[in-house]
């Protein structure tokens, strides 16, 4: 009787599976893009960030951390050039799955594929520290892992698989729209857009303008915000003719949001599992391709998707525990691997906007007097003339921290109290910058002591507003901004209590 009946489900699967073909090949495209991204982020910044001379070292870090907490295949390789290796290992596979090739050889070649991936870049989120401690980095590996098990394109899609995606995405949207409402105010009082293009993040292009729409329009954003995060979510399950609409919605929504600031690459692969919602009746219409006849799944194949499904299913307990409780976390992983996470995004909106500006002084002697020179990053807010660029769904890791570290300062009539060495990846940045490191220094916009290296180097905080129409008209300043105190006091390499605290943190 129990084979009668798994032969029959597995057949009612499979038929449902045939309406995704369609489906499953966007998929595999726009995760292999995504992950393409990511590993260009990895060559590009990794090791300044976190290479033997990075500014939180991996093979100190593995030195104190446990292989069962933070699994990763740098623990036997904790090199740069490992680091580089593996970073060009992945971006390989991503165009290959990008090109469509992963998927022409079978489900072996498939799987291998996007295993490799997942291994891969899973090894360079669990040594990543706190710079790669964001929600995206677990969505993509969340996502990653899934993708494993979509089958090549000669074979059925699994049909429990698309609607691991649909979960996915459901937890992603819903849980993003709890923590709104439970959240700050603003989301119940309707203002929160108010504030939030211009202390969002990373601010791009277009903020300015979206900043300066009417406040109807900020309220009516918020409103579409809690219906496409809090209702559309579960029509995602619905049959595919509405479950395709509340895609759209998703992806509409995502648009603006892209349109509207830089958010790395989260929106993108937000609107990459959107995608799931869409059966090939919909996709048909845009996509002019036609699957050849396809292999039915062995009994083998359907009980992994089968083994997976329950898998995910159960280890769902505590991301859905997490979504419904009052002291709902926002980003979380609940075991080692980032199987199956939860997510939420902006439940609280920062207002006003702080700043921290690095400067740097090549003076023998710190005097009234002294001329300071500011570093210029590439998409953080500095110079109030330099209009903020489109970088997203590239994600510039140096700069979205930059972001949080006005959030550890105390702001008083009197200036600003920061604990010292409270973040030490700030330590040792300043630290590099006194060096001159050319790594670090590739990673900014603007170096203002090219020759050599300054004497001293400190930060302030400034809180930043955007301009007006008529200032900007009459200047041209994207950014109108004031200096609140002194965040980081001046340092240089011949200060023992700083050296000090330098070296323990980047070995230097």
């Amino acid at each position: 009787m129990s084979d009668i009946s798994f032969t029959s489900v597995n057949k009612t699967l499979t038929d449902l599976g045939k309406n995704y073909w369609l489906t499953r090949f966007v998929l595999q495209r726009g995760l292999a893009l995504v992950y393409l991204i990511a590993f260009i982020a990895v060559i590009h910044q990794f090791k300044p960030l976190l290479g033997e001379h990075g500014l939180l070292p991996v093979p100190r870090f593995i030195e104190q951390t446990p292989f069962a907490e933070a699994p990763s295949i740098f623990y036997w390789f904790p090199t740069d050039l490992a680091f580089d290796l593996f970073g060009w290992i992945g971006i390989t596979l991503a165009l290959f799955a990008l090109s469509g090739f992963s998927e022409k050889f079978g489900n072996l070649a498939s799987a291998g594929t996007w295993s490799a991936l997942w291994v891969i870049y899973l090894s360079y989120v669990n040594v990543g520290q706190t710079f790669y401690a964001f929600g995206w980095e677990t969505l993509l590996l969340e996502a990653g892992f899934l993708g494993i098990f979509l089958g090549s394109e000669k074979t059925t899609p699994p049909f429990l698989v698309i609607l691991l995606f649909q979960w996915l995405l459901f937890r992603l949207m819903f849980g993003a729209g709890l923590i709104k409402i439970r959240g700050d105010s603003c989301w119940r009082d309707l203002t929160c857009l108010k504030y939030h293009y211009e202390t969002q993040p990373m601010p791009n292009p277009f903020s300015w303008y979206f900043h300066l729409l009417p406040q109807w329009t900020g309220k009516l954003g918020v409103l579409f915000n809690h219906f496409t995060e809090l209702v559309v979510p579960f029509a995602y399950f619905a049959p595919a003719s509405i479950a395709g609409f509340a895609g759209l919605i998703t992806l509409f929504f995502h648009g603006w949001l892209f349109a509207s600031g830089n958010f790395a690459f989260l929106g993108f692969l937000t609107m990459v599992l959107a995608l799931s919602t869409f059966s090939d009746s919909w996709l048909r219409h845009i996509i002019p391709l036609h699957p050849s006849t396809l292999a039915q799944p062995t009994v083998f194949h359907s009980s992994i998707i089968v083994g997976v499904t329950a898998v995910i299913a159960a280890l769902s307990y505590y991301p859905v525990r997490n979504m419904l409780s009052s002291r709902q976390a926002m980003n979380a992983s609940f075991e080692p691997i980032h199987l199956v996470n939860t997510y939420g995004a902006f439940g609280t909106i920062t207002r006003p906007r702080y700043e921290v500006v690095v400067e740097g002084t090549d003076d023998n002697a710190i005097t009234p007097s002294t001329h300071w020179r500011e570093y210029e990053f590439i998409g953080k807010p500095g110079d109030v003339n330099h209009t903020p660029p489109q970088v997203a769904p590239y994600h510039l890791r140096l700069d979205w921290l930059m972001w949080f570290l006005p959030f550890r300062a105390t702001v008083t009539s009197k200036g600003v109290a920061m604990p010292y060495g409270e973040e030490p990846w700030f330590v040792s940045f300043m630290g590099k910058l006194l060096q001159g490191n050319k790594p670090v220094l590739g990673l900014l916009r603007y170096n203002p002591f090219p020759g050599a290296p300054p004497k001293f180097v400190r930060a302030l905080l400034y809180e930043y507003h955007f301009t007006t129409p008529e200032d900007h008209v009459a200047a041209a300043p994207i950014w109108d901004r004031k200096l609140v105190g002194l965040y980081f006091p001046a340092v240089s390499l011949n200060d023992g209590g700083f050296r000090q605290a330098f070296m323990a943190i980047a070995g230097e």
